[in-house]
């Protein structure tokens, strides 16, 4: 028995050796895979830098160009109007000695040459032009940085995805404290170009209030077109944290994808009953999750403040009820496929406003 036992605890030091030696391998295996993602990602961003700075200097040099061309066309119109207008003097101080000329015969002689005028500049070259020259440039480029900051956007969750191996070694658990979740605190504004237009924002964006009167916004491109809707300027990404107040019944606290769809009068376009959208709804018949067009009945104590956590790598999104304490009111565990979006979305009761709060 003594031998055997022996034998056990033996067998028991080679295999979990030979554990030691596989978890050996696989620390030198990350190390060395981050080493090159490192290097070649620095590569990458260099290359990517050269070629904005090459498209930096292209815009400014086209731009000066321009500038010297239309500086010169207007310089040489002003000379050709002053020597217009010196001319014009010099003959109107011609005309007025010739006037006080007592001689008539002298007059009629000198007066089809002194009243003679070269042709005129014409006026339709001199038009009022608008202050700003180069506006088109200013808003390609704006152009440019958005879809670059959005293209950015959803290819970096793939780049957050390389590193769930080692989120499985090295798990990082869900924060249990407010003080802890307020470590992830992300600042939520909404974007004007995707509120319907019976939602009045305010406070810089954070606070979105239903009102009687339709907005005038400059495009309907984008926008929520039936559902009173909005959709927040940030994308999610990574562990994220915020809170929403709210005020009256019947507001979705939502994250959505970008690509959801907006246009129709469709249920399909509304938060939560889709597969591109999550969302809570605090309602008076029973507060309810909704996903896919599914609705999950929660339970807890209601307050007029939510939190809400995302880990986006880890597919976790978690609302709280947020008091004293925080009590979780529903949790789902998915894969994201691609960056999220804040989401707030209101029945048609005016006055129902609902505010993205200040954690910082």
């Amino acid at each position: 028995m003594k031998r055997r036992s022996r034998q056990n605890i033996q067998q028991r030091i080679q295999d979990r050796e030979k554990d030691v030696t596989v978890l050996q391998q696989e620390v030198e295996a990350i190390n060395h895979s981050a080493d090159e993602a490192v290097e070649d990602s620095e590569k990458i961003f260099t290359e990517l830098i050269r070629l904005m700075e090459k498209r930096r200097s292209d815009v400014k040099q086209q731009v000066r160009s321009q500038q010297e061309t239309e500086v010169s066309r207007v310089k040489e119109l002003q000379e050709k109007l002053e020597q217009e207008i010196t001319e014009l003097k010099r003959k109107d101080a011609e005309l007025k000695q010739l006037s006080h000329t007592e001689d008539h015969n002298q007059f009629l002689h000198n007066y089809p040459s002194v009243s003679a005028l070269s042709e005129s500049t014409d006026s339709s070259s001199i038009k009022k032009r608008p202050l700003r020259y180069f506006e088109d440039v200013t808003a390609a480029v704006s152009e440019v940085r958005d879809k670059l900051q959005d293209a950015l956007s959803e290819k970096w969750t793939n780049i957050s995805l390389t590193g769930r191996k080692v989120d499985v070694l090295l798990p990082q658990p869900e924060p249990k404290t407010r003080a802890e979740f307020l470590k992830y605190s992300h600042e939520i504004t909404l974007d004007p170009n995707t509120a319907h237009t019976y939602l009045l924002l305010s406070k810089g964006n954070r606070k979105a209030t239903i009102i009687t009167q339709e907005q005038s916004y400059s495009s309907d491109r984008g926008r929520f077109a039936h559902w009173c809707q909005v959709l927040s300027r940030e994308s999610l990404t990574g562990r994220c944290y915020w809170e929403v107040k709210w005020r009256e019944e019947g507001v979705y606290v939502a994250v959505a994808y970008k690509n959801i769809s907006r246009d129709g009068r469709s249920i399909e376009c509304r938060f939560g009953n889709n597969d591109k959208s999550w969302a809570l709804r605090y309602d008076k018949n029973g507060d309810k999750f909704w996903y896919n067009n599914v609705q999950t009945p929660v339970s807890g104590p209601r307050s007029s403040r939510v939190g809400v956590y995302l880990d986006h790598s880890a597919g976790i999104l978690s609302f709280y009820s947020v008091s004293e304490t925080m009590t979780l009111l529903h949790r789902v565990q998915t894969t994201f496929t691609q960056p999220l979006y804040a989401g707030l979305s209101f029945p048609y009761t005016c006055g129902n406003t609902a505010e993205f709060c200040k954690l910082k």
